[in-house]
């Protein structure tokens, strides 16, 4: 099993920016993606930021294309997203995952509904509250 340690999360207000950090600190894991996936109470795990480790190729979904960036630091197996104008809509627990892409880099199911493998990587999760 392979951990994934996030941080950053909270409370703020719309139009305001958060940043979230995920780090995998095994140094004998080297991940091939890592990316966020966020929930809501009674909907389904949405894929929204994903990296290609190897080469750094970003994928978004539309709900953040825009919005949202992330990035990797490779020699530390972390990445990092910066949400900016975020809206209240973006409210949920916000999950670090690895290796859910296929071996192309692209999460499994995009450009659709990302659909992550049994076999991927889970954070605790970090709740993100957007108020208006």
């Amino acid at each position: 099993q392979v951990e994934l340690r996030e941080s950053g999360g909270g409370s703020v207000k719309a139009g305001e920016q958060l940043f979230l950090n995920c780090e995998a600190p095994d140094p004998s894991y080297t991940a091939k993606c890592m990316g966020w996936f966020r929930q809501v109470p009674g909907k389904e795990r949405e894929g929204i930021a994903s990296v290609f480790m190897y080469d750094g190729e970003e994928y978004y979904s539309d709900s953040v294309k825009g919005r949202f960036t992330i990035a990797r630091d490779i020699t530390h197996n972390t990445v990092y997203l910066q949400m900016r104008s975020v809206k209240p809509d973006d409210t949920a627990m916000y999950y670090c995952a690895a290796d859910f892409c296929l071996p192309d880099g692209r999460p499994r199911g995009y450009p659709q509904r990302w659909a992550p493998p049994p076999e991927t990587y889970w954070g605790r999760g970090t709740q993100v509250t957007v108020s208006s």
